[in-house]
């Protein structure tokens, strides 16, 4: 594809630059245009107890929330937040509300007379699912479009008398049949789902309008909200405002390293308006996580460093994933998985058990190791000798200066500076060599013949503000000069934790996510800690770049958990019962897990998930495998155990391994 042919996805790769939008006006706080980007999250009390409503909007609204979202399913839900509104104006809380409307038009249209703004499915908003295979003739379509527009108009009409603002939000798992039937289960699918509605918005010369592409999976949904901008542009559409969210991005760090990932490498792209973090915690704890992903992005457009070469020809498709070709060195590279290198230069005296936190375990009464499936795949020494004969499958990374002078070993390799590899008597190892450079210094090499050397390997760091679009310009370079290198990404960061997990999912995730990184390589802060400070930090870093790499679907070691976040209509406590079903079975390696508070969000919404675990009545759950009923109205206190029958009669039942000391 030809940026200078094509309309481009975003305003630039190389520099941020939000895209500009309309303003869509929600009460008294508008979005889009130049506005800073908003924050918003929605209630779990249910819609009919008022005063639980109000009191959880007010904790939202203090915790830094911008717009309250607050579930509908029904009219009478619908009629009951203008006492919520009230009761909220009364106090003096003037923040917008959002309703959110799933199968009920009617609700919907009610509520648009009532509070700011509505957010509508086009998956079920006139259509019922029932995981049909649809044949349409051009005429049938048609005709489902004009049923969809006869459905529709009435909430149009109603949005716009009343200044009412609408979000057209298409869900990954909640496609229409009819739309599958066409589309597929894709991108394009999700972005056609919308562009229906938006059609009709148009037509009556609405725009009080802000769209959104969510999916459980980052690279569906960020691959979904670039289609969405580029056919936007292509049909010549005004440039609506997005909301981002990763949805059922589950809880803990998986949950924030995911809903980062997706929502953080769309922000890099200009693209986000508003943000919502979908986490099966407290709803107020996905504020300062929305808030943090916002800030950085606040401060960004006020950062100016040197300019990046532009792009001039796109050398991948930003809207569907394929990997960057490289040839394969040692075990890194080609068609294997992500490596991951863990950064030991700053301890002295490393002993066998200082391996623990990476993965590797030494059992003293066998004089024998054992490897977890995120034990790291090399370690890095500095200017350390190797201290002890390794366990098998982990690797030593020396600096040069050090390794020179040692006989050539299988097992220990050099970690070379970009001027010293230059030179002609630098030794290599004949295997594997770590060549460490910088983005700048990648992007003005003079000769690039030597980077097709077949025993190279790329460490690629950038000190730039603006990391991500850096590293992203270079792994661009080497694809425009066909250099199949391996690479492995290098990133260190010194701001808080909560914070680093987010940036390094941004900004490794979102690379990862285009197919860019043959290997992640996490450097602990720059402070001077005691051992067992520098151990924990180890193992933070360790799991963080397993679970950036497990969230971007490039390497899977542990269970995947798809999780909504709760609100008025969940039937169960869901932290509590994604805790419990975790308990069980987070030992069950690359099987993904719903876990739905409902109907609404159960099989279509966790769309694929090999199971599903999904509240059907109070105490009742629904067991899917896959998008298909396998229990129906199972007691919650026997559900778990049923869930994992199911998995056993699948042959995916493996028992919980005993723990390692």
């Amino acid at each position: 594809m030809e940026l200078s042919t094509a309309k481009p996805y975003c305003p630039s790769l190389t520099t941020y630059r939000r895209r500009p939008t309309v303003e869509v006006h929600i009460g008294d706080l508008p979005l889009g245009s130049m506005h800073p980007i908003r924050v918003q999250s929605m209630t779990t009390a249910d819609t009919m107890d008022t005063q639980a409503v109000v009191q959880e909007c007010i904790r939202l609204i203090e915790a830094g929330c911008e717009y309250v979202r607050i579930t509908a399913p029904s009219i009478k839900e619908a009629e009951n937040l203008a006492n919520i509104k009230k009761e909220l104006r009364r106090r003096g809380y003037t923040t917008p509300l959002i309703a959110d409307i799933h199968f009920t038009p009617n609700a919907a249209e009610l509520a648009a007379r009532i509070v700011e703004k509505v957010r509508i499915n086009p998956g079920n908003y006139a259509d019922k699912k029932r995981f049909e295979i649809i044949e349409y003739t051009d005429a049938a379509y048609e005709a489902e479009l004009e049923r969809i527009r006869k459905k529709f108009i009435p909430l149009v009409k109603i949005c716009k008398e009343y200044g009412t603002a609408m979000r057209i939000g298409t869900n990954h798992g909640s496609l229409s049949d009819r739309i599958m039937s066409r589309y597929g289960d894709t991108p394009l699918g999700m972005v056609e789902s919308a562009l229906e509605f938006l059609r009709i918005c148009e037509e009556f010369d609405y725009h009080n309008i802000v769209l959104s592409m969510k999916a459980s999976n980052p690279q569906v949904m960020v691959q979904a909200y670039r289609l969405l901008v580029q056919k936007m542009e292509e049909e010549g559409m005004q440039p609506y405002p997005l909301h981002l969210g990763v949805t059922e991005a589950g809880d803990g760090e998986d949950g924030r390293i995911k809903s980062a990932m997706g929502i953080g490498a769309l922000l890099e792209d200009g693209l986000g308006d508003t943000i919502r973090v979908s986490l099966t915690e407290d709803p107020v704890e996905e504020i300062p996580v929305a808030k943090a992903l916002a800030e950085r992005y606040h401060q960004r457009a006020r950062t100016q460093e040197a300019p990046l070469p532009e792009v001039i020809r796109l050398t991948y498709n930003p809207f569907a994933y394929q990997r960057r070709h490289s040839r394969p060195v040692l075990s890194v590279g080609g068609e294997q998985v992500p490596r991951v290198i863990a950064d030991y230069s700053h301890f002295t005296n490393i002993e066998p058990a200082d391996l623990k936190p990476i993965g590797h375990y030494y059992l003293p009464a066998t004089d024998k190791w054992h490897m977890t499936d995120d034990g790291a795949d090399f370690v890095y020494l500095g200017k350390q000798a190797v201290p002890f004969m390794l366990p098998n499958g982990l690797k030593a990374i020396q600096d040069y200066e050090v390794w020179k002078d040692e006989p050539e070993s299988p097992h220990v390799f050099p970690l070379i500076t970009f001027s010293r590899w230059q030179q002609e008597d630098c030794r290599l190892h004949t295997r594997c060599n770590f060549v460490r450079l910088s983005v700048d210094e990648l992007l003005q090499a003079d000769n690039t013949a030597r980077f097709h050397d077949g025993n190279i390997v790329l460490v690629l760091h950038t000190g730039r503000a603006h990391a991500m679009p850096a590293l992203r310009r270079a792994f661009l370079f080497l694809m425009e000069q066909d250099i199949r290198v391996p690479v492995v990404i290098e990133r260190r960061y010194n701001e808080a934790w909560e914070q680093s997990i987010l940036y390094a999912s941004t900004d490794i995730g979102g690379l990862l996510l285009d197919g860019m990184g043959d290997g992640v390589f996490l450097r602990p802060a720059v402070e001077d800690k005691d051992k067992a400070a520098k151990l924990l930090e180890l193992k933070q870093l360790n799991q963080l770049a397993f679970g950036i790499l497990q969230a971007s679907r490039t390497r899977t070691t542990k269970t995947e958990y798809i999780a909504c976040p709760s609100c008025g209509r969940t039937l169960f406590d869901l932290q509590e019962t994604t805790a419990m079903i975790r308990r069980h079975t987070e030992h069950l390696k690359g099987v993904k897990i719903g876990i739905m508070g409902c109907i609404v969000n159960g099989p279509g919404e966790m769309a694929d998930a090999d199971y599903g675990y999904v509240g059907s009545g109070k105490g009742k759950i629904t067991l899917y495998r896959g998008k298909e009923v396998v229990r129906r109205n199972v007691p919650s206190e026997e559900a778990v155990q049923a869930l994992i029958e199911l998995i056993r009669e699948d042959g995916r039942w493996i028992e919980p391994p005993a723990p390692v000391e």
